[in-house]
């Protein structure tokens, strides 16, 4: 990394921090339900993407206290979107894995915070002006794929 940063990566830097925050509250108000915390959200997410995992597994990723994990979890048992099972290498240590209705929401509310998204784009949008946006987020691919960064 250079000793100064350019005015234009700074810029860049932040208008960048800013809208992708700005999007994130966005759709996160399209979910409907109170009953979701962002960390109960995070963890259904996380399952969903890893596959099953441990109590001390989901907390070590989602780095927090495995009490407060614990918490988490006994609220997501409690909604029926998880579920114990044996892990079958180890019968002394218990998997959480997302049930279906988990499974059948989360594909739910992915489809509608895509499709306003893309409403949203096609709306206040030019077809150059979406090839852009396509274009600039392969730049930010790039940035975040960068090694050593």
């Amino acid at each position: 990394m250079t000793d100064e940063l350019s005015d234009s990566a700074m810029q860049a830097a932040s208008e960048v921090r800013v809208v992708f925050g700005r999007l994130r509250r966005r759709l996160r108000e399209l979910d409907e339900s109170d009953d979701l915390t962002p960390s109960r959200t995070s963890v259904l997410t996380r399952l969903d993407r890893d596959g099953p995992a441990s109590a001390s597994e989901l907390a070590a990723a989602e780095r927090v206290r495995p009490q407060s994990m614990a918490a988490i979890v006994t609220s997501l048992l409690e909604l029926d979107l998880i579920q114990r099972h044996p892990d079958p290498a180890d019968g002394r240590r218990q998997l959480i894995s997302l049930t279906s209705a988990a499974r059948r929401r989360l594909q739910g509310e992915r489809r509608t915070r895509q499709e306003w998204l893309a409403s949203s784009l096609q709306d206040t949008c030019t077809e150059d002006e979406r090839q852009t946006i396509l274009d600039a987020l392969a730049l930010l691919n790039r940035v975040v794929e960068a090694t050593g960064r």
